[in-house]
């Protein structure tokens, strides 16, 4: 298939025949296949621009960089493994961390930078060694903790931040988007976080026109009078322009803070590869160091210029799943539709303008669901934490890293929360395996058998 950007048309163009499904290689007519790109960037729309907001990262930039790095990840796997790249929702804890020790953007993105280098090597690894050196360096009951700790870490956030801006508001929102997700079917499921958020700019909006101003804290954490909604920088936004760019900076304290992550980012691709393959029916162990170590570069591109982490999406999974369209020829049209939405920066003046409340409303499911997914992978691996081997480092780590606990090295240095959380569970389950008797040393499980899971039902 050569570089992947070569297809052939399926059927009459139209629809898959019963029981046939649209293969990678494969397209239907180029409207349909453009309709369909524009479908996938709804279902990512929701989780890809909620998580530069929370970051406090541009919008427009990571839009137009998500598009960016979808293609270049349908070139590094030439074109077998459809996926859309968005922007990751495990680095929102990072940011926070990174921000409340005064750090600024140029920070936050030198250190995920930092993270995507790292993931770029761990796909080369697996490539060289092979799928098993995941599972021998971090198994499942490692991964789980580690994704547990990045979703409830975030939880003083919301409590903090963003439901107090606006609780009746954030109160509805988190209502509406809870039964969004769990009663729509098919496509609507899948973009549950874009309505809530529709929803929440609606209540707002009227809000204000009932109640007048709120007296709470506003984007700056000051507490004044202000509009719930503020729409006021969106009529002097040009429809035309370049993102803003900027070069990231490294500072180590950051840096520590940021690489637990790569842990995380390594089980969503790796659940990905392993989802798409058993879809289209060609299993792609082949190309899962290559999907990594794209992933990796993608971020580094990507953070490179100022803009967000980027990862895999199961979004867009739901939505080849409901049309049984695996099309490549789909994700670079997604690609170019995004690449057009980050040049209007009206549209990223609407989207800054998201009400505190609202996402308050959003955040409480979505960072719960991230921390759950945590315990999705000890499900899906049969983690037994019965067992004192898998129980005593993940209850020590869980806790650190939810509680924000510090260990102070130096006056200029010290470890906490996700940080110092992740190497206790790590560093602890491979010297305690060490040391522990034979019986409660288990084989752990091959890739394949193991973190299809996660990727399948986290909501980024």
């Amino acid at each position: 298939m050569g570089l992947g950007v070569r297809w052939t048309l399926h059927g009459d163009g139209r629809t898959p025949a019963p029981g046939a499904v649209v293969k990678p290689d494969e397209r239907l007519s180029w409207p349909r296949t453009a309709g369909l790109g524009a479908q996938h960037v709804v279902a990512m729309f929701g989780a890809s621009f909620v998580a530069p907001v929370l970051m406090g990262l541009d919008p427009n930039l990571a839009i137009m960089m998500s598009g960016v790095a979808t293609m270049l990840f349908l070139l590094a796997t030439r074109g077998r493994v459809p996926s859309y790249l968005g922007c990751s929702l495990s680095f929102v804890g990072v940011a926070a961390v990174i921000r409340a020790q005064g750090g600024g953007s140029a920070a936050v993105t030198g250190a995920i930078l930092v993270v995507g280098a790292a993931l770029l090597l761990s796909g080369l690894a697996v490539r060289r060694f092979g799928a098993r050196i995941i599972h021998t360096a971090m198994p499942p009951v490692v991964t789980g903790a580690v994704v547990m700790l990045i979703g409830f870490n975030l939880a003083p956030v919301t409590a903090g931040t963003y439901w107090p801006a606006d609780q009746w508001t954030a109160l509805l929102t988190m209502l509406v988007t809870g039964a969004a997700v769990v009663c729509l079917r098919g496509f609507w499921s899948r973009v549950a976080i874009f309505l809530g958020l529709l929803f929440g700019y609606a209540v707002s909006w009227l809000f204000d026109r009932v109640f007048g101003r709120i007296h709470s804290i506003d984007g700056s954490g000051k507490l004044t009078d202000h509009w719930r909604l503020d729409l006021s920088k969106v009529s002097s936004a040009d429809w035309i322009g370049l993102p803003s760019l900027h070069a990231p900076s490294f500072e180590w304290s950051a840096v520590l803070v940021a690489l637990p992550v790569v842990i995380a980012l390594i089980a969503e691709n790796a659940g990905h590869v392993k989802a798409v393959g058993e879809m289209i029916g060609d299993p792609l162990d082949d190309q899962l160091g290559t999907a990594i170590a794209a992933d990796g570069a993608a971020t580094v591109l990507s953070t490179a210029v100022g803009g967000p982490a980027t990862t895999t999406y199961s979004e867009n999974i739901g939505v080849m799943a409901a049309t049984r369209v695996y099309s490549t020829a789909a994700y670079w049209a997604a690609a170019c539709f995004a690449l057009l939405f980050g040049l209007c920066p009206k549209f990223g003046a609407v989207v800054a303008a998201v009400p505190g409340g609202v996402l308050g409303g959003i955040t409480v499911i979505l960072y719960g669901m991230i921390g759950l997914l945590g315990a999705q992978i000890w499900v899906h691996n049969k983690v037994d934490l019965r067992n004192p081997l898998n129980l005593v480092p993940v209850a020590a780590g869980v806790v650190i890293g939810v509680g924000g606990v510090n260990l102070k090295i130096s006056e200029n240095f010290e470890l906490s929360g996700i940080a110092l959380g992740t190497i206790v569970v790590l560093v602890g389950y491979h010297a305690l395996r060490a040391l522990a008797p034979a019986h409660l040393k288990p084989q752990p499980p091959l890739l394949d058998e193991g973190t299809s899971g996660y990727d399948d039902q986290r909501p980024e």
